[in-house]
């Protein structure tokens, strides 16, 4: 479990912030049957960095974000379709609160969720490109708490 399966970078925006992710990925041992597909699971660990346009000024303004994801991932045909669905919920932590000229988090630990769409490719399949919504928010634990949506674009390559 120590050894990473892969590693992956992404690149999304949200409304009026851009987001550049490096992250590794841990396979978990769990997997289960559903219908005539397989669900698996493993974790993801990332760093982010967000470029954002400033409420205080009109200048540009940036954070950076940790993430630890556990995800759950389901293939087609038992498990050996290159067509993959994922969803994930875990730990966010940013340098400093979230601020947008429309919105602005009451707190720096928050909550990630995403759904994603992909598929693997190469030889062994050890590419994959991927889809993913990403939302971001402190579930209520503090207000305000607008949440933040992001469109992201996923290359990751397994080990």
């Amino acid at each position: 479990m120590l050894q990473p399966s892969s590693f992956f970078t992404q690149f999304g925006s949200a409304h009026s912030t851009r987001a550049l992710t490096a992250g590794l990925t841990w396979n978990m041992p769990y997997r289960w049957q559903l219908g005539t597909g397989e669900v698996s699971s493993y974790l993801e660990a990332s760093y982010s960095y967000w470029h954002i346009q400033s409420q205080d000024r009109a200048g540009l303004s940036q954070l950076s974000q940790v993430a630890l994801v556990p995800v759950l991932r389901y293939r087609p045909d038992d498990g050996a379709s290159p067509w993959f669905v994922e969803a994930g919920i875990g730990l966010t932590a940013t340098s400093s609160v979230y601020r947008t000229r429309q919105k602005s988090f009451s707190t720096s630990f928050n909550f990630g969720t995403h759904l994603a769409v992909g598929r693997s490719f190469g030889e062994r399949g050890q590419h994959e490109v991927s889809l993913r919504l990403e939302h971001f928010s402190n579930a209520g634990i503090k207000h305000p708490n607008p949440g933040e949506n992001f469109i992201q674009v996923r290359y990751a390559r397994r080990f």
